[in-house]
């Protein structure tokens, strides 16, 4: 079967919605969608037609510290913080990071998850990723998109939407799927784009898990599979705005 390059915008509680969404081996997208538990996310992964190669999932995966923040949040917030992206602390402290639910899948489906594993025949290489530094480093933005919440979250919505359309291996105007999500950012109604946001998320993150593949040299890993990491482009050198760092909440980085 071909390889497909998986993304899982996976929330922190398994009674919160989830996006999904996969590319395949030329990035084009093929799926997504929003799911529920793990059962959900087990259905929609048996129906893809292909196996999954590399599967990035924006949420904590690897927590072995009992307190405070781990390695990668402090390197993220070195990196990125300056644009308004550093990242929420997880520790063991927290019960939904005792396990995290990103390990508690990877065990689930003998996903590997450490970085420095080759690809190849076998189980899936699952990396963390986290959309926000993903956006800015890829696309030399001043600041993260404010598409999270807010009055302008339209606005935001619309400006990432069209960051996303212009990656030409994803190939969006070619989906039916990503035609649906449009014109609901395009008019939403009250709640459309809390059902649309991880979704597009997960396609972000599906992105992230083919270039992993085929451009590796546009991400850098934050942080060790011992102590915990977050793959993200490499620290930027671009100028950033002077904004409040924001921080990495449930679902893909909420504020």
């Amino acid at each position: 079967m071909s390889p497909l390059y998986v993304g899982i915008d996976l929330a922190w509680k398994a009674t919160n919605r989830t996006g999904v969404a996969t590319v395949d081996r030329a990035g084009r997208l093929l799926a997504s969608a929003s799911v529920g538990d793990d059962d959900e996310i087990a259905a929609w992964l048996t129906q893809l037609p292909g196996v999954p190669r590399v599967v990035a999932v924006d949420a904590p995966l690897i927590v072995p510290n009992l307190t405070g923040q781990r390695t990668a949040e402090r390197l993220i917030g070195r990196a990125y913080g300056r644009y308004g992206a550093s990242a929420y602390p997880s520790s063991r402290a927290n019960p939904m990071f005792d396990p995290p639910r990103a390990q508690t899948l990877a065990d689930r489906f003998g996903w590997r998850v450490d970085p420095a594993a080759p690809l190849g025949p076998g189980p899936a290489l699952c990396l963390e990723v986290y959309p926000h530094p993903a956006l800015i480093g890829l696309f030399e933005l001043p600041q993260r998109i404010l598409y999270k919440k807010g009055r302008e979250r339209q606005v935001g919505f619309l400006q990432l939407a069209g960051l996303l359309e212009s990656i030409d291996e994803l190939d969006l105007l070619g989906s039916a799927r990503w035609s649906e999500i449009r014109a609901t950012i395009a008019d939403p109604r009250p709640g459309d784009l809390n059902r649309v946001e991880d979704e597009i998320d997960a396609i972000v993150c599906a992105h992230l898990a083919w270039l992993w593949e085929w451009r590796r040299h546009q991400l850098h890993v934050f942080g060790s599979a011992d102590e915990g990491y977050i793959v993200a482009p490499p620290t930027p050198t671009h100028p950033g705005a002077l904004v409040r760092q924001g921080l990495r909440k449930e679902g893909a980085g909420q504020e």
